[in-house]
This record gives structure tokens, C-alpha cells and sequence, in this order.
């Protein structure tokens, strides 16, 4: 295991001292960025040859180049991204794009790479920059480059207000044509809970539907002013502001809302047709028999049982039996059977490769022990299933990767160069050797210390 990072006490020095050290630790945390940016490039550099060079056929999903930085910077290989990732305890998707930026950054933006190298910019700003100009051609990143450069001084928010200007300034046809197909990436999002057991929503909208979208939550604002006793639990003192986040949710349910504005609504999910709903509860023994306690509700997160009332309050709810995540079955077929599935992912909650972040029932499900089409019988079952997102499963799949299942919702990982990681309910924990072995077989290591301490080993 590493050592414990340690620091020099601080708690003796004067405030020029004070000082002092704050811009030693500036210049320790550039460079110690540089030397992160550094490693990183040398992977790169390390698997950026072609592993389909020799002509010989490889199956779908193998390893093969891509280019994550701009146009003009090497490609590298998408698989060995994952071990990267493994080693500096993220996602994977997160290594990708340190990779990318630090790409673009020596191959296209050399001004602005150098002033990062000595220390004069800070790299999350340079990474900005680099993300901004990744869809310019290599002739226009030179411009806006040597722009940039001469802003380092100025500080990371004047740098980046002309990197973006410069951007447009660069090709403004190519702006208006990604502006033009930015349209077409339109989404709403809904993030996790927040700790004030909140969510919020992001959808960014063409200008025209914002302001009609504005002026219908000021109607609905206005009408549940008049009618507060339609809302219960609205505090006395309660805001414009948390008025309009109630309007929101009203948008969700349009025949009240329809009814409000009409003067004829009921309080809420009196007058609602009913919807079917399919929910994923979590709750603890305890909190059944009348206990007080929280819900975990799978896509939205940790809700007061009181949140958990008002989510199910328009729907039509049907109970499905409990589930005994202490229960195993095997069958005698290459698929995981539905049953399996389910009871692996409520154990896992999501994918198991190291620092994966994933959560969703939509992975894919792994044995951790090859499948062998003429093995033993009962080889797929709750003793061998691993849920992986597509990438890490095809990494899995066609890297010397090797996973071992110790138990139900426990993988012990070994990447193709050496390292090892823990995976549990818990997250993801650093193994060495000696325990890695000990997981692997238990009481192995002690059995031999047995045979060197009695002379009996070989």
C-alpha cells in the first residue's frame, strides 16, 4: 500500500512565511500537473501502434486506434485507456480526455503547452482551451494558440474569454454549422439527488421555447399563489423562486395543471388519471415495521419516506416480491438468466471494473470465469457474473485482463501490467501480492510460511 502523503506543520510561520509557502505549493502542484500530463502523453505515445498492423484478423470488440485529440495529433489505442484508468483511480471516460487535451496541447497547441511546462497557467485552464479549439483545424488552433499565449499572465478567466472568442473568430462558418448542429444534441438531464434531497434539471432549449417556457411557469406561478392550499407543504414565506420550482413540477402532470388554470383543480392527485410506474425501492428491514429511515430509489437516490410518497402519489403501484440477494441459481446455458441478473445488480449496483462509476441496469453481464462452451455444467450463474459497461467489457474480453469473483458481490482484478484492485460494496480498494494471494486462495500464504518456518519447503 503507499505511504500516507504527509505535510509540513504550518502553524509557526508568520504571514510573509505563510505566503511564501502558498506559492511554493503553486509551483509544486504546476509542476506535479506537468509530470501527471507527462505520464500520460508516454502511455499514449507507449499504444500508439496499430494492433491490426499484421493483417491478421481480429474479432469484434478487439483493441483498435482512435483518435481522441483534434485533427493533426497520433491516435492511440482505445483499450489500453482502461489500465490507465485503473492506475489513476478514475473513469475511464475521465482518462480519455486528459489524454485528448494533453494531445492537443503539444501537437496543436505548442504556445500555450510551454507556458503550462513552466509553470505559468494552470493545466485545467490549458485543458479548457484545448477541449474549445479540438473541433478547429490545425491552422486555426495556431491562431488561436498564439492568442491565448500572450493572455497567460492575465489570468485563467481572461484567458478563456479570448480563447472563445477567438474560436468563433478563427472559422466563423464552422461555428455557425456546429452551433447549427449543436441543435441536434438537445437533451434533458436530471442529476442525482442532492443533499438537500433536490434534483435539478438541465435542458438547454432554443431561445423562443425558454421565454414561452418562462411565461407558462409564471401562470402556473401565479394560480398556485392564489390556490396555496393545493400545496400543502408549501411553507407560509415561500419564495418566487420556490414557486416556480413547484410550477415545474406541476408541468409534469398536465391535466392538473390544465384544471389549475381553468379554477378547477383538486388538491394534488385527487382529480389524476392514474399511470402505471416501475420503481426500484430500497429499503431496510426496519423501516417496514414502522421505523423511522430512508429510501434509496434507484435513478433519483436517497429520498425521506414522506419524497418517496409524493413520487408514487400519480401512479398506479404494483409490489413485486422481496428479493433474497442471499439466494443463488446456476443454469446450464451461456446467458444469464433474468433472475441472476437482477439479484447481481441490486448486489453490485452498477459496473464492477475498478473506479467505474456507472450505476445503471444497462450493463452488460460478464463471466469473471471464461465461459466454456464445453466446460463443466452450471458455469453461469450468481457465483460467476460481473455487470461491465461496454467499453471495460471488451477491454476485459481482449486485454489480459483477469477478474476473479471471491463471493457474491466481490472481484478481485489483475490488469495486463501487474496492477491489482479490490472491488466491493464498498468501491474499489489498492491490493498487494501477498493479499491478492491470500484472496485468491485463502490460507495459502500462511500454509507456506508454515513450510519455510518447519523446513519442509521446497
Amino acid at each position: 500500500m503507499p505511504e500516507p502523503i504527509s505535510f509540513v506543520a504550518v502553524e509557526d510561520l508568520d504571514a510573509a512565511e505563510t505566503l511564501t509557502a502558498v506559492e511554493a505549493g503553486v509551483r509544486d502542484r504546476r509542476a506535479a500537473e506537468v509530470r501527471e500530463l507527462d505520464l500520460a502523453l508516454h502511455w499514449a505515445d507507449l499504444h500508439a501502434d496499430d494492433p491490426r498492423a499484421d493483417g491478421v484478423p481480429r474479432p469484434p470488440g478487439a483493441a483498435r486506434l482512435v483518435r481522441v485529440g483534434g485533427a493533426g495529433t497520433p491516435m492511440v489505442q482505445d483499450l489500453a485507456l482502461c489500465e490507465l484508468a485503473v492506475a489513476r483511480g478514475q473513469h475511464t471516460l475521465a482518462v480519455r480526455s486528459l489524454v485528448a487535451d494533453g494531445l492537443d496541447l503539444r501537437h496543436r497547441l505548442p504556445e500555450l503547452h510551454a507556458a503550462v511546462r513552466e509553470g505559468r497557467v494552470d493545466l485545467w485552464a490549458a485543458r479548457k482551451v484545448a477541449s474549445m479549439t479540438r473541433k478547429l483545424d490545425a491552422e486555426a488552433a495556431e491562431l488561436v494558440d498564439h492568442a491565448v499565449a500572450e493572455a497567460v499572465e492575465e489570468g485563467p478567466g481572461r484567458l478563456l474569454t479570448i480563447a472563445e472568442a477567438k474560436v468563433l473568430e478563427a472559422d466563423t462558418e464552422a461555428a455557425r454549422t456546429e452551433r447549427e448542429a449543436g441543435r441536434r444534441k438537445r437533451y434533458v438531464a436530471i442529476t442525482p439527488t442532492d443533499d438537500d434531497g433536490l434534483r435539478t434539471v438541465i435542458a438547454p432549449v432554443v431561445p423562443a421555447d425558454a421565454v414561452w417556457l418562462d411565461a407558462t411557469l409564471e401562470r402556473v406561478v401565479d394560480a398556485l399563489d392564489a390556490r396555496r392550499d393545493l400545496v400543502p407543504d408549501l411553507p407560509e414565506d415561500c419564495t418566487r423562486d420556490e414557486l416556480r420550482s413547484v410550477a415545474l413540477g406541476w408541468l409534469a402532470h398536465p391535466e392538473d395543471v390544465l384544471a389549475l388554470l381553468a379554477g378547477e383543480a383538486e388538491p394534488r392527485g385527487n382529480g389524476a388519471k392514474a399511470r402505471h410506474a416501475v420503481v426500484h425501492v430500497h429499503l431496510h428491514q426496519t423501516v417496514l415495521e414502522g421505523a423511522e429511515g430512508v429510501a434509496r430509489v434507484e435513478e433519483a437516490g436517497p429520498l425521506l419516506l414522506e419524497e418517496l410518497q409524493g413520487l408514487l402519489g400519480h401512479a398506479r403501484v404494483t409490489l413485486a416480491p422481496v428479493i433474497d440477494l442471499a439466494e443463488t441459481h446456476s443454469v446450464n446455458a451461456y446467458e444469464h438468466p433474468e433472475e441472476v441478473k437482477v439479484r447481481t445488480h441490486l448486489r453490485c449496483v452498477g459496473d464492477v471494473f475498478p473506479h467505474a462509476t456507472t450505476i445503471s441496469r444497462g450493463t452488460d453481464m460478464d463471466h469473471p470465469d471464461p465461459y466454456q462452451p464445453t466446460g463443466p455444467p452450471g458455469q453461469t450463474g450468481d457465483h460467476n457474473a460481473a455487470p461491465l459497461g461496454r467499453r471495460h467489457h471488451r477491454a476485459k474480453t481482449h486485454q489480459a485482463y483477469r477478474a476473479q469473483q471471491l463471493g457474491l458481490g466481490r472481484y478481485l482484478w489483475h490488469t495486463p501490467h501487474g496492477l491489482r484492485r479490490l472491488v466491493d460494496a464498498t468501491g474499489t480498494h489498492e491490493v498487494d501480492a501477498a493479499c491478492a494471494l491470500e484472496l485468491e486462495h485463502p490460507g495459502a500464504l500462511h500454509a507456506a510460511l508454515d513450510r519455510v518456518r518447519d523446513g519442509t519447503a521446497p
